[in-house]
């Protein structure tokens, strides 16, 4: 039997066709006419599994948001529920960060980041904090993990001596942070996360949870 001229479309192969080239040149530089050549087809035939770009990336989101763990928020302790969440979330978006800029727009209807919301939210009311309060801190652990993930704090410094040593005392030793960028990040992550977190013991610890 003859092979078909076309490759044979499938949501599946478009979604990581499109996810590799954004981790490749950036969300920018991605369109479905691109999209479309890339797989050796004509754009009208991506439109058959996706109605419009913004489906199409809402499905990579959701792709995306399946290495996102909210389990522990099922039954466990809401303090490691937290941490799982936020370490799982942040790695997530490392693994693509070009990403992230449409990640971090409101969930929209975007089913995986509604799904992980409503985990969150169901496990801290259910450990005992108020509606208003869980979600304040659901939003609050996304700000760290999206400032974790946006860019290196570490790798934004030059290897250069010279351009800190005689302008910038107090950075005489900056340029060595890049060198060291992925420790730097990662015990950053870690000492906003966790000082977070202690940050809401005291409070957890006042409230009223025998009415």
């Amino acid at each position: 039997m003859a092979r078909p001229r076309t490759p044979l479309l499938s949501r599946q192969l478009i979604r990581d066709t499109t996810l590799r080239m954004i981790d490749e040149h950036g969300l920018g530089e991605v369109s479905m006419r691109r999209i479309a050549t890339e797989l050796g087809v004509r754009a009208p035939s991506l439109y058959t599994h996706y109605a419009t770009k913004d489906a199409l990336l809402d499905d990579i989101g959701n792709v995306i948001a399946d290495d996102v763990d909210v389990s522990g928020f099922a039954a466990g302790d809401w303090r490691d529920a937290l941490r799982t969440w936020a370490r799982s979330y942040r790695a997530a978006l490392a693994a693509h960060p070009n990403m992230v800029p449409y990640l971090a727009s409101s969930p929209g209807t975007r089913s995986g980041a509604l799904d992980r919301a409503d985990a969150v939210h169901g496990g801290l009311t259910r450990a005992g904090w108020p509606p208003r309060t869980a979600t304040l801190i659901g939003a609050s652990v996304k700000y760290i993990v999206l400032g974790a993930a946006i860019a290196s704090f570490a790798g934004g410094f030059r290897g250069d001596r010279d351009t800190y040593d005689d302008r910038y005392p107090h950075l005489s030793d900056a340029h060595r942070l890049a060198e060291h960028a992925a420790e730097i990040d990662h015990d950053s992550f870690e000492l906003a996360l966790e000082s977070f977190l202690r940050g809401l013991e005291p409070q957890f610890a006042a409230l009223d949870r025998t009415g």
